[in-house]
């Protein structure tokens, strides 16, 4: 096993490397050094081996082991290394410019003095909202904070360093504030979305569609198209991280719970933005059988 997998692994598996893009793009760069530096004789049991160790960092982001299988379905159709690592940085840079494709699409849903809320930090989301802005629409963004590792901070961070009037409120004032400023789009990321069209993304997400739902605020999710499931066509369960009680707290005889994920169920969700379109979250299932197709 490289230092590079190892490596990879650990910034994965603490979150130094963090969104589900990101940890796609990370899982396809380390495979492709271990293809680089690899033995011909030797490379699919050390992709496979490289594969496994990669996929246990952080079993809800199915960009993950999307990213490791699809690698090692082109080293078994491809057996030319210098080949296999051309198509390997395609696929990379096809993950890259998924994002700008998606920012160009999404950023057309957004009017022009919309209050937009969003929860935790989604480079996907942050490049739609800052899309609309530099296009001329006047937005004011709502940011939780995101407990307990507080990414709502980098959100809001990076919105307002670019201009964007942007708000951080705590995260259990989501529907107080919903209501008092009038927010009328929910924008989230997605860790993974399953057949069914239900949405897995960073714990809280569940509370505040169904809050916008009840209140008719239509709700956009915002993913590349590696985070849908094929897995979950055949009824895996995707598990759900459960992370470290210390980064809650500390209190002798108390039993300390932290899910970092949680399932928002499709029928809270008004659309799907994808690098390919537009999608119904009913219609999951068949964009999962068109788009991974090397799977079935």
């Amino acid at each position: 096993m490289t230092s590079g997998v190892d490596e990879a692994t650990e910034k994965i598996r603490s979150m130094q490397i963090r969104g589900a893009l990101d940890i796609g793009i990370a899982a396809a760069e380390t495979l492709k050094n271990v293809v680089d530096s690899t033995d011909a004789k030797n490379l699919i049991s050390e992709l496979e081996d490289a594969g496994l160790k990669l996929k246990s960092a952080r079993p809800s982001a199915i960009s993950l082991p999307n990213s490791v299988d699809y690698v090692i379905y082109l080293a078994n159709k491809i057996r030319d290394k210098e080949e296999l690592s051309e198509k390997i940085q395609e696929f990379i840079d096809d993950l890259r410019n998924s994002i700008n494709t998606i920012a160009e699409i999404g950023s057309n849903l957004i009017n022009d003095g919309d209050v937009i809320l969003t929860h935790c930090q989604s480079d996907t989301v942050g490049e739609i909202l800052k899309k609309a802005w530099d296009d001329g629409r006047k937005i004011n963004v709502i940011c939780t904070e995101t407990r307990p590792r507080n990414q709502g901070y980098l959100t809001a961070k990076k919105l307002s360093g670019h201009g964007i009037p942007t708000t951080l409120i705590v995260d259990s004032a989501a529907y107080f504030i919903m209501k008092e400023q009038r927010v009328n789009k929910v924008i989230v990321g997605a860790d993974t979305i399953k057949a069914s069209g239900d949405v897995i993304n960073k714990i809280g997400t569940s509370q505040i569609a169904l809050c916008a739902h009840s209140m008719n605020i239509p709700v956009i999710v915002a993913a590349e198209s590696i985070k849908f499931s094929p897995q979950s066509i055949y009824g895996k369960f995707v598990k759900i991280e459960e992370r470290s009680e210390d980064e809650v707290a500390d209190i002798p005889g108390v039993k300390i719970r932290n899910p970092a994920f949680d399932v928002t169920p499709s029928e809270h969700l008004d659309m799907i933005v994808t690098e390919h379109g537009i999608i119904n979250p009913i219609d999951a299932r068949s964009f999962i059988m068109d788009k991974f197709d090397w799977k079935f």
